[in-house]
């Protein structure tokens, strides 16, 4: 990484922490939906890297972009912003290539959340950037359009997660121990979203690095959960039964209420508002 590529990086980052500061002391609030969009896309302005002769590469073909917006209104008002012409993924691709580089395949998937991590440098969003050999297909998508039959809340109910809840309108979402699962050659296999600290000694550690996965059913209009073949399975505890959801099956449907149990962990799900 050149200098002039480190004193622009350091820059980015104190502007973004003195913005918060600002923002926190003034309590004026949060930024407009765009504004949020256009640092996103600033942010991923300053992943490019340096290569010869001047030139930049962009090493990431996928991201995963969190949003904070707790309730339904301000999901629908980013989601309004991201999905308009130019879309996020056009905004990103554009600066990307005013750079030099050809984004490709690039895939942005979106999440709302209720609440940003301690960890995020921003209040507003975070972007996890990845670099995956192939992108299963059913992964493979574009910013998620909410609807409230779509929402899928989750929350932690025993063990220690990335985050304590979670508002999602995608496809598919993986559950699993640690955010990124790589093979041994350390080439990455897998994002989960909902993602239980690799801690040992605790329950996180009942949870395979790949445990389920959570899809939305197009043609049924509902969620269902699926065990990937975890270590030590996946359940559902409804209404004081329990239902095990067999490894490789066609799963079991999500209801409000259900408490799904992987190894030792256990988190909540509600569909919908």
């Amino acid at each position: 990484m050149s200098l002039l590529h480190k004193v622009r990086r350091f820059e980015a980052d104190l502007t973004r922490a003195v913005e918060q500061k600002a923002r926190a002391w003034s309590k004026s609030g949060a930024r407009e939906p765009l504004e949020v969009v256009q640092a996103i896309v600033d942010a991923v302005a300053e992943r490019l890297e340096p290569a010869a002769r001047g030139r930049y590469v962009f090493p990431y073909n996928r991201l995963h972009v969190s949003i904070v917006a707790a309730s339904k209104d301000e999901r629908a008002r980013f989601a309004a912003v991201l999905e308009s012409e130019p879309t996020l993924r056009d905004r990103v691709g554009l600066r990307v290539r005013e750079a030099g580089c050809d984004p490709g395949g690039l895939q942005i998937v979106v999440a709302y959340v209720p609440r940003p991590s301690p960890t995020w440098q921003s209040l507003e969003y975070h972007v996890d950037f990845a670099r995956v050999a192939s992108v299963p297909a059913a992964e493979a998508v574009p910013a998620p359009v909410p609807s409230q039959s779509r929402d899928l809340h989750i929350t932690i109910v025993n063990g220690t997660a990335d985050q304590p809840a979670y508002v999602f309108s995608l496809p598919r979402v993986n559950l699993g121990r640690c955010v990124e699962v790589r093979d041994s050659l350390s080439r990455l296999v897998r994002t989960n979203h909902v993602a239980f600290a690799d801690l040992a000694g605790t329950s996180n550690h009942s949870v395979s690095r790949q445990h389920a996965h959570i899809e939305y059913v197009e043609s049924a209009h509902h969620y269902r959960i699926r065990d990937d073949r975890s270590a030590h399975g996946t359940s559902i505890v409804r209404h004081g039964r329990t239902l095990n959801v067999p490894a490789g099956s066609r799963g079991i449907r999500l209801e409000t209420g259900d408490e799904v149990v992987l190894g030792e962990a256990r988190l909540q799900v509600r569909v919908g508002d």
